[in-house]
């Protein structure tokens, strides 16, 4: 269709790989983006394509987000100065979604900025599963037309075809949302941690019934895999119950300091992760579930 082959697709730094998969399925130009940086720290931004009347497609990983967000708003500023239709940014992980309430006097909420400043400067937005936790929806937050793409049909079929006898886990009561949503698309069986308080500071997990669920392998899944002490925890406790050494499968691995270390030295067999970040432990592609929704962006 013709609004089709008129879009662009853009990547920045570090989601060159992402976005010319969702070119390829969409059979659209990839364009170049020429990026630096000035010995000063600013950073020099260039098109080398006419965006004058397209729609452009900006693919951004914004893992570590204040490294990026400068080239991507200088971005999206260039590309409509010149003219472009509409500014779209695929950004799988979608950052600052955990600071969503002010825990102590004088913080700054830094989801709500953080959403204008990308209302601002685009038209619409796909992300996978954002950290909806206080939020209802993307639309308390964000004033631009924004699609969540769900992961779970990725994970359920990585699942299916790499596990055997698979059950899977939510490490804490906030997984249960996404285990429970990758346990419908195979019909598999499921649990969840519950967490235990014996005062403010102190909080321990408690197991889960798993009667007749010893002989399955244990998927711990989670959206976010940061420092991974709750996965640990997990892990701990289902080797104790006599479990097969469990995995951890997550949509997004932010992995902060140490968080590898912590859940192998727990006896985690492997972790797998999505392609939202650029990791090592990426090994389930997002690109058909972002494509089939960009496209249809583009038809609209």
């Amino acid at each position: 269709m013709s609004e089709r082959r008129g879009a662009l697709i853009l990547s920045l730094p570090g989601s060159e790989d992402l976005a010319a998969s969702i070119a390829r399925q969409l059979d659209l130009p990839h364009g170049e983006l020429e990026w630096r940086r000035f010995p000063d720290g600013e950073s020099y931004v260039r098109i080398h394509d006419d965006p004058g009347g397209r729609d452009v497609v900006v693919v951004a990983r914004l893992d570590h987000p204040d490294e990026k967000l400068a080239t991507l708003l200088f971005t999206a500023d260039l590309v409509r100065e010149q003219g472009a239709r509409r500014i779209g940014l695929v950004s799988p992980y979608l950052p600052y979604m955990r600071q969503d309430m002010r825990f102590n006097p004088g913080e700054a909420v830094t989801s709500r900025p953080f959403a204008r400043w990308l209302s601002a400067a685009f038209d619409w937005l796909v992300t996978v599963d954002p950290h909806l936790h206080r939020y209802a929806s993307l639309d308390e937050l964000y004033s631009l037309r924004s699609r969540v793409v769900e992961a779970a049909p990725a994970l359920a079929g990585w699942i299916a075809r790499e596990v055997d006898d698979p059950v899977l886990i939510g490490p804490d009561g906030e997984s249960e949302q996404w285990v429970g949503a990758v346990a419908a698309f195979r019909e598999l069986p499921w649990r969840v941690f519950t967490k235990k308080r014996h005062g403010d500071r102190d909080v321990t997990l408690q197991l889960p019934d798993l009667e007749g669920l010893t002989g399955h392998t244990p998927v711990l899944v989670d959206d976010i895999i940061s420092s991974g002490t709750t996965m640990a925890e997990a892990t701990r406790h289902l080797l104790g119950a006599g479990m097969r050494a469990p995995l951890a499968v997550g949509v997004h691995g932010l992995f902060g300091d140490r968080a590898r270390d912590t859940l192998k030295d727990a006896g985690l067999s492997r972790i797998v992760c999505t392609n939202s970040v650029e990791v090592p432990e990426s090994r389930i592609d997002l690109t058909p579930l972002l494509a089939e929704v960009v496209g249809e962006w583009l038809r609209g």
